[in-house]
């Protein structure tokens, strides 16, 4: 392998263009500009306007809930599911810790505790084992938020069991996992709340947006009203709650609407990205990909893998930043943030082990396979040359 790449050099371009992480890619058909096109000719700009339905619409449809409601960020989306969740100033909420900090940030919004939850080996989520622990352990939860991290999915048949048991509520944060199925179910939809991020890097973008589903129909309502500036229904402005300008725009949510037709299209991309690395690269010493489990259908947003060997995620991202390509390491967990120093950790620290060995490839869609050849020939020739 490693020498069929070495003598494969005077193929890979003579440009070392940048290789993004995961960068933006609009539809080749132009289904996005459609759509952006109606909100200017109906003067429809604002956070209200057919696009905003019709998105909360195809997109509640395409994952199979009762309703969803189109926010500013995936972020908003998780601030609205707590607080639709009913929790308040001095609960606790469990969290995972391996996740991006916009999955614990909306918990201190709120005044709340968070207690952030190890992950394990087989998943890279949530571990049920630390969850039961956290539950005996700890009164006045009020909510669990588990992560698809990557869009790999946790063990959600006994988190729901366990949360079921203690009568709480799981928030799924799906925000890297839109595209991605639970033994035949889309995430997000198998708690009582789901979010979903359109952020720039995600798999499908509206630049900056996410949203939230639920089949509860009511709570989603109150969200709308809640991120619409809690106006309520009279001929002038009249408020009796607290109210947040979280609304997703109309023009964003026109790209948001021709971005999820091609969403299979990119879910089947992202997993000839993994497959190629994993057909490349497995041989290599130390190396091993993220678990892909029979039950879990990823969307593969994000091609992870861990280095168990002399070399380390930064000599990989190192190495491949001399080339002009991104790569990055694993999220760092919550409980070493020192931002949340001060809460609580339950597990034995997979989640610690999985960052410091942890790298995340250049999974934008837009790689060709010249771009594929000088990822993998960058990290051949970086254990050759050790």
């Amino acid at each position: 392998m490693a020498n069929s790449l070495h003598s494969n050099n005077e193929n890979l371009p003579s440009s070392k263009s940048r290789i993004y992480l995961s960068s933006p890619h609009m539809s080749d058909e132009g289904y996005e500009m459609q759509y952006i096109q109606e909100a200017f000719d109906t003067n429809w700009i604002s956070p209200l306007g057919t696009n905003v339905n019709e998105f909360e619409k195809e997109l509640a449809e395409k994952v199979g809930v009762k309703s969803a409601v189109a926010l500013s960020s995936g972020t908003a989306a998780i601030h609205m599911a707590l607080k639709a969740a009913g929790v308040e100033k001095g609960d606790i909420v469990f969290c995972q810790s391996l996740t991006f900090s916009a999955s614990a940030n909306p918990i201190l919004y709120l005044d709340a505790v968070p207690v952030f939850i190890d992950s394990d080996e087989e998943t890279w989520n949530m571990d049920p084992t630390a969850l039961e622990k956290a539950f005996k352990k700890y009164q006045n939860v009020k909510a669990v938020l588990v992560v698809h991290l990557y869009g790999l999915s946790p063990k959600m048949d006994e988190i729901m069991e366990i949360c079921k048991k203690y009568r709480v509520p799981v928030i799924e944060d799906a925000a890297e996992s839109l595209g991605s199925y639970y033994k035949g179910k889309h995430t997000g939809t198998i708690g009582d709340f789901g979010v979903f991020s359109f952020n720039g890097n995600k798999i499908i973008t509206t630049s900056g947006g996410g949203m939230l589903v639920s089949d509860n129909e009511e709570r989603i309502a109150k969200v709308k009203f809640w991120a619409s500036q809690s106006k309520e229904n009279e001929r002038f402005y009249h408020h009796k709650e607290l109210g947040f300008n979280y609304r997703m725009s109309n023009v964003l949510a026109g790209i948001g609407r021709g971005q999820l037709k091609i969403l299979d299209k990119r879910v089947e991309k992202k997993k000839y990205i993994f497959e190629y690395y994993k057909k490349h690269l497995q041989q290599l010493e130390g190396l091993q990909f993220m678990p892909i489990n029979d039950w879990n259908e990823s969307n593969y947003w994000l091609s992870c893998l861990t280095l168990n060997g002399k070399i380390r995620p930064t000599d990989v991202i190192d190495a491949l930043e001399k080339e002009n390509i991104e790569a990055r390491h694993v999220w760092k967990p919550m409980h070493l943030q020192p931002i949340f120093k001060g809460y609580n950790y339950v597990g034995s620290d997979v989640s610690g082990k999985l960052f410091e060995n942890g790298v995340c490839l250049p999974s934008s869609t837009k790689m060709s396979d010249a771009d594929l050849h000088r990822v993998v020939n960058t990290m051949v020739m970086l254990w050759g040359a050790h």
